[in-house]
Protein backbone atom coordinates (compact mmCIF):
# COMPACT_ATOMS: atom_id res chain seq x y z
CA UNK A 1 0.00 0.00 0.00
CA UNK A 2 1.37 3.17 -0.88
CA UNK A 3 0.67 6.48 1.02
CA UNK A 4 0.13 10.04 -1.34
CA UNK A 5 -0.68 13.18 -0.34
CA UNK A 6 -3.15 15.31 -2.39
CA UNK A 7 -4.49 18.69 -1.87
CA UNK A 8 -7.77 20.25 -2.91
CA UNK A 9 -8.86 16.22 -2.12
CA UNK A 10 -12.40 17.95 -1.23
CA UNK A 11 -13.75 18.57 -4.50
CA UNK A 12 -12.71 18.56 -8.42
CA UNK A 13 -9.98 16.46 -9.65
CA UNK A 14 -8.57 16.13 -6.21
CA UNK A 15 -11.15 14.22 -5.38
CA UNK A 16 -11.65 11.81 -8.15
CA UNK A 17 -7.82 11.24 -8.05
CA UNK A 18 -8.38 10.39 -4.06
CA UNK A 19 -11.36 7.75 -4.86
CA UNK A 20 -9.19 6.21 -7.40
CA UNK A 21 -6.26 5.73 -5.37
CA UNK A 22 -8.38 4.41 -2.32
CA UNK A 23 -9.91 2.12 -5.04
CA UNK A 24 -6.81 0.56 -5.90
CA UNK A 25 -5.71 0.13 -2.01
CA UNK A 26 -3.29 3.10 -1.84
CA UNK A 27 -3.98 5.34 1.53
CA UNK A 28 -4.84 8.97 0.77
CA UNK A 29 -3.92 11.73 3.10
CA UNK A 30 -6.13 14.52 1.96
CA UNK A 31 -5.36 18.26 2.16
CA UNK A 32 -8.19 21.22 1.63
CA UNK A 33 -9.66 24.06 3.20
CA UNK A 34 -12.22 22.23 4.86
CA UNK A 35 -13.82 18.04 4.84
CA UNK A 36 -10.51 16.58 4.55
CA UNK A 37 -8.04 14.84 6.69
CA UNK A 38 -5.97 18.33 7.00
CA UNK A 39 -8.16 21.39 6.92
CA UNK A 40 -6.00 24.00 6.28
CA UNK A 41 -5.68 27.52 3.96
CA UNK A 42 -2.56 27.14 1.76
CA UNK A 43 -2.45 30.94 0.78
CA UNK A 44 -1.13 31.39 4.41
CA UNK A 45 2.50 30.11 6.01
CA UNK A 46 0.38 29.04 9.00
CA UNK A 47 -1.50 26.54 6.78
CA UNK A 48 1.39 25.80 4.88
CA UNK A 49 3.69 24.91 7.92
CA UNK A 50 0.59 23.15 9.51
CA UNK A 51 -0.11 21.17 6.25
CA UNK A 52 3.04 19.24 7.06
CA UNK A 53 3.38 19.46 10.79
CA UNK A 54 0.09 17.40 9.79
CA UNK A 55 1.01 15.19 7.37
CA UNK A 56 3.81 14.29 8.76
CA UNK A 57 1.77 13.04 11.85
CA UNK A 58 -0.55 11.31 10.09
CA UNK A 59 1.93 9.72 8.13
CA UNK A 60 4.58 8.17 10.53
CA UNK A 61 7.01 10.68 8.68
CA UNK A 62 6.91 8.21 5.62
CA UNK A 63 5.31 8.87 2.22
CA UNK A 64 4.86 7.76 -1.23
CA UNK A 65 3.85 10.58 -3.07
CA UNK A 66 2.86 14.48 -3.37
CA UNK A 67 0.38 15.77 -5.74
CA UNK A 68 0.04 19.46 -5.46
CA UNK A 69 -3.32 19.98 -7.25
CA UNK A 70 -4.91 22.61 -5.14
CA UNK A 71 -5.99 25.34 -7.04
CA UNK A 72 -8.33 28.64 -7.64
CA UNK A 73 -9.45 30.11 -10.86
CA UNK A 74 -10.56 33.52 -9.74
CA UNK A 75 -9.39 36.89 -11.26
CA UNK A 76 -7.67 37.59 -7.24
CA UNK A 77 -4.55 37.95 -4.71
CA UNK A 78 -5.90 34.47 -3.45
CA UNK A 79 -5.30 32.69 -6.76
CA UNK A 80 -1.44 33.17 -6.85
CA UNK A 81 -0.74 32.47 -3.04
CA UNK A 82 -2.89 29.04 -3.19
CA UNK A 83 -1.49 28.02 -7.21
CA UNK A 84 1.93 29.19 -7.16
CA UNK A 85 2.96 29.80 -3.48
CA UNK A 86 0.81 26.73 -2.34
CA UNK A 87 2.52 24.08 -4.29
CA UNK A 88 5.89 24.99 -4.00
CA UNK A 89 5.28 25.26 -0.78
CA UNK A 90 3.59 21.76 -0.79
CA UNK A 91 6.13 20.01 -2.72
CA UNK A 92 8.62 21.25 -1.12
CA UNK A 93 7.51 21.04 2.28
CA UNK A 94 6.93 17.16 2.02
CA UNK A 95 9.62 16.36 -0.49
CA UNK A 96 11.57 15.21 3.01
CA UNK A 97 8.70 12.93 3.79
CA UNK A 98 9.27 10.45 0.03
CA UNK A 99 12.98 10.09 1.33
CA UNK A 100 11.68 6.85 3.05
CA UNK A 101 9.80 4.87 -0.12
CA UNK A 102 10.63 2.49 -2.14
CA UNK A 103 9.29 4.42 -5.47
CA UNK A 104 9.10 8.95 -4.63
CA UNK A 105 7.30 10.15 -7.01
CA UNK A 106 5.58 13.51 -7.50
CA UNK A 107 3.01 15.81 -9.78
CA UNK A 108 1.12 18.69 -10.10
CA UNK A 109 -2.07 20.24 -11.47
CA UNK A 110 -1.06 23.12 -14.16
CA UNK A 111 -3.65 23.74 -16.43
CA UNK A 112 -3.63 24.23 -20.66
CA UNK A 113 -4.00 27.70 -19.56
CA UNK A 114 -0.36 28.08 -19.22
CA UNK A 115 -0.18 28.56 -23.29
CA UNK A 116 -2.47 31.47 -22.52
CA UNK A 117 -1.10 35.25 -22.37
CA UNK A 118 0.27 35.92 -18.84
CA UNK A 119 1.67 39.37 -16.92
CA UNK A 120 5.06 38.61 -16.85
CA UNK A 121 6.02 41.21 -14.18
CA UNK A 122 3.57 38.83 -12.34
CA UNK A 123 5.44 35.37 -13.04
CA UNK A 124 8.70 37.31 -12.48
CA UNK A 125 7.61 37.86 -8.60
CA UNK A 126 6.36 34.72 -8.42
CA UNK A 127 9.74 32.50 -9.44
CA UNK A 128 11.58 35.03 -7.99
CA UNK A 129 9.85 33.68 -4.49
CA UNK A 130 8.93 37.19 -3.82
CA UNK A 131 4.85 36.31 -2.80
CA UNK A 132 4.54 39.92 -1.21
CA UNK A 133 5.20 41.74 -4.41
CA UNK A 134 3.12 38.74 -6.52
CA UNK A 135 0.54 39.69 -4.81
CA UNK A 136 0.88 43.17 -5.08
CA UNK A 137 0.92 42.85 -8.31
CA UNK A 138 -2.12 40.67 -8.73
CA UNK A 139 -4.10 43.42 -6.71
CA UNK A 140 -3.54 45.70 -9.20
CA UNK A 141 -4.30 43.33 -12.30
CA UNK A 142 -8.10 42.53 -10.26
CA UNK A 143 -10.54 44.35 -11.39
CA UNK A 144 -9.03 45.15 -14.51
CA UNK A 145 -9.37 43.98 -18.51
CA UNK A 146 -6.44 41.73 -17.66
CA UNK A 147 -7.39 40.32 -14.18
CA UNK A 148 -7.72 37.22 -16.07
CA UNK A 149 -3.67 36.65 -16.80
CA UNK A 150 -3.40 36.05 -13.45
CA UNK A 151 -4.97 32.70 -13.34
CA UNK A 152 -2.31 31.61 -16.42
CA UNK A 153 0.26 33.55 -14.95
CA UNK A 154 0.04 30.82 -11.95
CA UNK A 155 -0.18 28.76 -13.86
CA UNK A 156 2.99 29.30 -16.25
CA UNK A 157 4.57 30.31 -13.27
CA UNK A 158 4.79 26.51 -11.34
CA UNK A 159 5.53 24.81 -15.02
CA UNK A 160 8.49 27.43 -15.37
CA UNK A 161 9.23 26.38 -11.34
CA UNK A 162 8.92 22.25 -12.08
CA UNK A 163 10.80 22.62 -15.30
CA UNK A 164 13.62 24.25 -13.61
CA UNK A 165 13.72 21.84 -10.29
CA UNK A 166 12.65 18.58 -11.76
CA UNK A 167 16.19 17.58 -13.27
CA UNK A 168 18.13 18.85 -10.42
CA UNK A 169 19.60 17.13 -7.13
CA UNK A 170 16.61 17.52 -4.69
CA UNK A 171 14.30 15.36 -7.44
CA UNK A 172 15.73 13.63 -10.38
CA UNK A 173 19.30 12.96 -8.24
CA UNK A 174 16.95 11.66 -5.33
CA UNK A 175 14.97 9.10 -7.84
CA UNK A 176 11.75 11.10 -7.67
CA UNK A 177 9.97 12.10 -10.79
CA UNK A 178 8.33 15.58 -10.80
CA UNK A 179 5.95 16.43 -13.46
CA UNK A 180 2.78 18.58 -14.06
CA UNK A 181 -0.69 18.07 -15.89
CA UNK A 182 -2.04 20.76 -18.25
CA UNK A 183 -5.81 19.80 -18.10
CA UNK A 184 -8.18 21.81 -20.46
CA UNK A 185 -11.95 22.34 -19.49
CA UNK A 186 -12.53 19.67 -16.49
CA UNK A 187 -16.64 19.88 -15.18
CA UNK A 188 -15.58 20.53 -11.95
CA UNK A 189 -17.56 22.64 -8.92
CA UNK A 190 -14.32 25.14 -10.04
CA UNK A 191 -15.76 25.66 -13.58
CA UNK A 192 -19.71 25.72 -12.78
CA UNK A 193 -20.12 29.06 -13.28
CA UNK A 194 -18.17 29.11 -16.74
CA UNK A 195 -20.34 26.71 -18.13
CA UNK A 196 -24.08 27.96 -16.83
CA UNK A 197 -25.38 28.87 -19.57
CA UNK A 198 -25.12 27.36 -23.29
CA UNK A 199 -23.96 30.36 -24.70
CA UNK A 200 -21.45 30.14 -21.63
CA UNK A 201 -19.98 26.81 -22.68
CA UNK A 202 -19.99 27.88 -26.87
CA UNK A 203 -17.46 30.56 -25.74
CA UNK A 204 -15.83 28.88 -23.40
CA UNK A 205 -14.97 25.76 -26.31
CA UNK A 206 -13.75 28.59 -28.41
CA UNK A 207 -11.45 29.75 -26.19
CA UNK A 208 -9.96 26.19 -25.04
CA UNK A 209 -11.08 24.08 -28.48
CA UNK A 210 -11.06 20.47 -27.29
CA UNK A 211 -12.13 18.72 -30.27
CA UNK A 212 -11.30 15.09 -28.64
CA UNK A 213 -14.62 14.60 -26.43
CA UNK A 214 -15.02 17.83 -25.44
CA UNK A 215 -15.10 18.99 -21.96
CA UNK A 216 -14.18 16.35 -19.79
CA UNK A 217 -14.87 14.66 -16.48
CA UNK A 218 -12.47 14.92 -13.52
CA UNK A 219 -11.59 11.47 -13.28
CA UNK A 220 -9.79 11.98 -16.94
CA UNK A 221 -6.98 13.60 -15.65
CA UNK A 222 -7.15 12.11 -12.04
CA UNK A 223 -5.99 8.84 -13.94
CA UNK A 224 -3.16 10.72 -15.96
CA UNK A 225 -2.13 11.87 -12.37
CA UNK A 226 -2.62 8.38 -10.55
CA UNK A 227 0.10 7.16 -13.27
CA UNK A 228 2.60 9.82 -12.98
CA UNK A 229 2.61 9.38 -9.57
CA UNK A 230 2.90 5.07 -9.78
CA UNK A 231 6.13 2.80 -9.34
CA UNK A 232 5.23 2.36 -13.04
CA UNK A 233 6.54 6.03 -14.52
CA UNK A 234 10.29 5.41 -14.16
CA UNK A 235 11.68 8.39 -16.63
CA UNK A 236 9.17 10.81 -17.04
CA UNK A 237 10.75 13.79 -16.09
CA UNK A 238 9.99 17.75 -15.84
CA UNK A 239 6.94 17.22 -18.68
CA UNK A 240 3.90 19.12 -18.51
CA UNK A 241 1.47 16.18 -19.91
CA UNK A 242 -1.58 18.33 -21.85
CA UNK A 243 -4.70 16.71 -21.14
CA UNK A 244 -6.47 18.71 -23.12
CA UNK A 245 -8.44 17.27 -25.88
CA UNK A 246 -5.87 18.92 -28.44
CA UNK A 247 -6.39 22.46 -26.97
CA UNK A 248 -2.36 22.18 -27.34
CA UNK A 249 -2.10 21.31 -30.59
CA UNK A 250 -5.32 23.31 -31.95
CA UNK A 251 -3.13 26.00 -30.06
CA UNK A 252 0.29 25.75 -30.68
CA UNK A 253 0.42 24.08 -33.98
CA UNK A 254 3.05 21.54 -34.44
CA UNK A 255 5.48 23.43 -31.96
CA UNK A 256 6.43 21.13 -29.21
CA UNK A 257 8.00 23.57 -27.54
Amino acid sequence: MRTVVVTGSASGIGKALKELLESRGDRVIGVDLRDADVDVDLTTDEGRSTMVEKVRELSGGRIDAIVANAGLATPTPATVGVNYFGAVATLEGLRPLLSGSDAPRAALTASMASLMPTDETLVDAMLAGDEAKALQRAEELAGTEAAQSIYSSTKAAICRWMRRVAAGPDWAGAGIPLNAIGPGVVVTPMTADLMATEEQRESLSHMVPMPLNGFMEATAPAELLAWLISPVNTHVCGQVVFIDGGSDVVIRGDSTW
